[in-house]
């Protein structure tokens, strides 16, 4: 009784409007700021190398075409902000979003993660049913009310991530060792006012356990009307000093607009009377109200969606290894920021019939980036090797195989061995299996 009760109750559909407009700002000015900067060039048409996601291999750069996929997403973006062809918007703001994010792990970030599961989840939302341009186009798509869980599935997603990035910092490096803020804190010291202050080690552990409380509990406190206005002060000020401390792009603006979806509905409602103002939609479209569809199938896909993401950032725990050496089940996990990474990886080509061999430049073949990114992450590794082999072989050379030294720190401990250096990487294969070729993390 009480699930059938949730499931029919309604809500006003203001705060689904407020977020699709904040959310298609923010992604509109992000896709802006890519191309301004140049980095669709630097890195997508520069480098002559792609690392691929797993079961991905298909997605190619489509060459001078990327601009094209980046003005999709821009204009589709638009669309979400006006509520304009919304789904077609929010289908082709998802499918180019989430393909430029696929062509290269090197640029994997948490955010753009995010970005392409929320948008998949504003394709079965009706968040254009209110304040749209579709809705003034079509007057009969006008819906004052949804259903509830509509809106608490988003905030589903986002308290997803808030709190298991803030169960992913209850580790030794994090809590005992103020790792890595500790090294990268003392980086900023140039900051006015505050710079002085990161240098001091109690700094840094003081904003460990601060931020792994705020994210395991900031959700909570958005969630209970009485401590909402001050918590929502806190993701600002959190997200601020975030943003004004390391260079993750968006991420916290786009954190600080997900959050205003815990404010109330009257609060979402005033935001719509104000955005009104300065535009041309009527008030008269609201005096047609139409009987909210039924809507099971779009629940069963959404409850299966959120369900899965429920379970994602769990599958480490089909693996031995430490999570932070062999990063087995790192991605997708909202693990953010949590370990400062280095090292080297130096590949040798050897001719397994005359001993001959040579040692490949990186930077004949990588961009910047890419080596760094590469050289301490094993499934890089083991993809780059396999490149070489390619490359090689089509240039002429016969029965090789490829080495790799390779050294990494995690976290400020001393370099040590990171891959088995008399294994034939060619040998290896680029899967889900244990990666047994990488040693183990000495403590």
């Amino acid at each position: 009784m009480l699930i059938k009760r949730y499931i029919n109750k309604t809500s006003k559909a203001a705060p689904l409007a407020v977020f699709r407009v904040l959310f298609g700002s923010v992604m509109f000015f992000s896709i802006l700021r890519f191309w301004a900067n140049g980095w669709i060039e630097s890195l997508y048409l520069d480098p002559i190398f792609h690392f691929k996601y797993f079961g991905f291999d298909w997605v190619q750069v489509p060459g001078k075409w990327t601009y094209f996929l980046f003005l999709i997403a821009g204009i589709s973006s638009i669309g979400i902000i006006l509520g304009y062809r919304y789904r077609l918007s929010t289908i082709l703001f998802f499918l180019s979003f989430t393909y430029i994010e696929l062509m290269d792990k090197t640029t994997y970030l948490n955010h753009y993660y995010f970005v392409s599961l929320v948008s998949f989840l504003l394709i079965l939302l009706p968040s254009h049913v209110y304040f749209s341009l579709d809705t003034y186009r079509k007057p009969n798509l006008h819906r004052s009310q949804v259903y509830r869980w509509q809106i608490d599935a988003l905030l589903f997603l986002i308290s997803i991530v808030y709190i298991y990035a803030g169960l992913a910092k209850i580790n030794a490096d994090w809590l005992c060792r103020a790792l890595p803020l500790s090294i990268w804190l003392p980086t900023r010291e140039d900051i006015p006012i505050l710079g002085s202050l990161l240098t001091e080690r109690w700094v840094a552990f003081a904003f460990s356990w601060i931020g792994m409380f705020y994210d395991t509990f900031i959700v909570f406190f958005l969630i209970i009307r009485r401590t909402r206005t001050l918590a929502y002060v806190t993701v600002c000020i959190f997200h601020f000093l975030t943003w004004l401390l390391f260079p993750i792009g968006v991420f916290p603006f786009l954190m600080i607009v997900a959050a205003t979806l815990f404010f109330s509905e009257n609060f979402h409602e005033k935001i719509i009377q104000n955005l009104r103002r300065l535009t041309t939609t009527r008030s008269k479209i609201d005096s047609n109200e139409h009987p909210l569809p039924q809507e099971k199938w779009r629940m069963a896909v959404i409850a299966s969606f959120l369900v899965i993401q429920l379970c994602i950032p769990w599958r480490y725990l089909l693996y031995d290894s430490n999570i932070f050496w062999a990063e087995e089940g790192y991605r997708f996990s909202w693990r953010v920021m949590l370990m400062e990474k280095t090292g080297y990886a130096n590949f040798k080509v050897v001719n397994i019939k005359t001993g001959k061999r040579f040692y490949v430049q990186n930077q004949d073949f990588l961009s910047p980036l890419q080596e760094k990114q590469m050289s301490t992450q094993a499934d890089f590794i083991i993809q780059y090797a396999h490149y070489l082999g390619d490359h090689f072989t089509s240039q002429g050379h016969e029965n090789i195989a490829i080495y790799v030294e390779s050294y990494a720190s995690l976290n400020g401990r001393p370099s040590q061995a990171f891959i088995s250096s008399d294994i034939n990487l060619l040998d290896l294969s680029y899967d889900l299996k244990t990666r047994d070729y990488v040693l183990p993390l000495e403590k």
